[in-house]
């Protein structure tokens, strides 16, 4: 794949880290966004997202011009389409933003080039790719163009090196697509590339996450039922752990981010009968968050109750995970939206964001000095230096 010219569309959490290594190999890479103010940032060597170790990269590749963003795709000879899968109503899979991406590379995709699809999507979504791609340059039906998926598999916080460490799954719709996507991510890529097929590919993105999904509920249940049996659930769970053989997850408010909260329903809208326990982990998953806004009520309405005055709030986290500043189907925003909704007066601290449109954010410090309750909803290591207190109630065990 010599003198390589590499598309990348979407410049979000997936999209840039991607898009930055691959141009980190002395590839030319152009980045697509439909967002000017993210353009414009790359192209002056600045990045718009949160991510350890991004930063430095995306510098120095736009300085030495491997790395161009721009609005409009350009020709190249690989694709590589990162944009969001999110939900419409019901969680239904909305992948308008694929088949629009597929719509707007295809005037530029000739003859044997490659295309890969990475966002998370439901099975057969890469055939119905190459179709939409197809119907909108109805010159390439006749021609060898090859589609693959490969999903990404990093933690938010360790994207950098995971995209370069972890192992790949690639699904060819054709055993030349599947190697030919093996040989190029085989160029960046330390970890083992394994080749399936595109169906596979797509459901194994589901099925990691919904693994996950199903044994965080575990730990979740545990919660609910601790509390009814004034049980500390941390220290049940690491009692637990000394079995050889049990490998119990740590409960928390919730589950969030655009994979384990968001993939199991890829699964059960198309497979609903045989989904049960997957539907039942999402189920427990979101009863949680639901919990834990209950819990929160009632710790404010006993202040209210002996104090004769309502406490000053502040909730501590509204990031999906620690340490991050993707808020996406964050459980902690949740629960402080909820709270808001119901009429109270919340202040937020999160260490990871400069601003917010609902919230009003204050430094730890403040909290510390002026709250009468806090809310410790994320485990960011910014609040690590806390000490357990009458006022602070812990929901996700950052300082066990």
């Amino acid at each position: 794949m010599d003198n390589m010219k590499v598309c990348v569309i979407g410049l979000g959490y997936i999209g840039l880290p991607t898009a930055a290594l691959i141009s980190s190999h002395n590839i030319d890479v152009i980045g697509v966004d439909i967002s000017q103010q993210i353009v414009d940032t790359i192209n002056q060597g600045n990045i718009h997202i949160v991510e350890p170790g991004l930063a430095e990269v995306v510098k120095t590749v736009v300085a030495t011009g491997k790395l161009k963003a721009a609005i409009t795709p350009e020709q190249a000879d690989v694709y590589v389409i990162a944009v969001p899968t999110p939900f419409k109503e019901n969680h239904e899979p909305n992948l308008d933003y694929v088949f629009a991406a597929a719509k707007n590379i295809a005037p530029y995709v000739k003859a044997g080039d490659l295309i890969i699809l990475e966002s998370t999507s439901p099975v057969s979504t890469t055939e119905q790719m190459k179709t939409v791609l197809e119907k909108a340059n109805t010159s390439l039906a006749n021609e060898v163009v090859h589609y693959a998926f490969c999903p990404e598999r990093v933690l938010p916080g360790k994207i950098m090196e995971e995209l370069v460490a972890n192992s790949r799954v690639v699904g060819g719709l054709t055993k030349e697509a599947g190697a030919k996507a093996k040989a190029f991510y085989k160029q960046f890529v330390e970890g083992e590339v394994f080749e399936t097929t595109t169906r596979t590919a797509e459901l194994c993105k589901l099925v990691e996450n919904s693994f996950r999904d199903v044994n965080i509920a575990f730990a979740n249940e545990l919660s609910l039922i601790c509390h009814e049996e004034n049980v500390d659930v941390f220290e049940l769970i690491e009692m637990a752990n000394k079995h050889p053989r049990v490998n119990i997850l740590t409960p928390g408010v919730g589950v969030g981010g655009h994979c384990i909260a968001v993939d199991p329903w890829f699964i059960i809208k198309k497979n609903p009968e045989q989904s049960e326990l997957i539907r039942t982990g999402r189920t427990v998953n979101l009863k949680k968050t639901n919990w834990v806004v209950e819990q929160i009520i009632e710790s404010i309405e006993n202040f209210k109750a002996k104090n004769n005055a309502s406490p000053k709030i502040a909730c501590l986290g509204i990031a999906f995970k620690p340490n991050i500043d993707d808020l996406r189907e964050s459980p902690a925003l949740e629960i402080c939206e909820k709270l808001v909704n119901k009429g109270y007066n919340i202040n937020v601290v999160e260490p990871n964001i400069d601003k917010h449109e609902k919230f009003n954010l204050i430094s730890l410090e403040e909290a510390k000095d002026s709250a009468d309750l806090m809310i410790l909803l994320v485990g960011h290591k910014a609040f690590k230096t806390l000490k357990p207190q009458p006022n602070l109630i812990d929901f996700c065990g950052a300082l066990k």
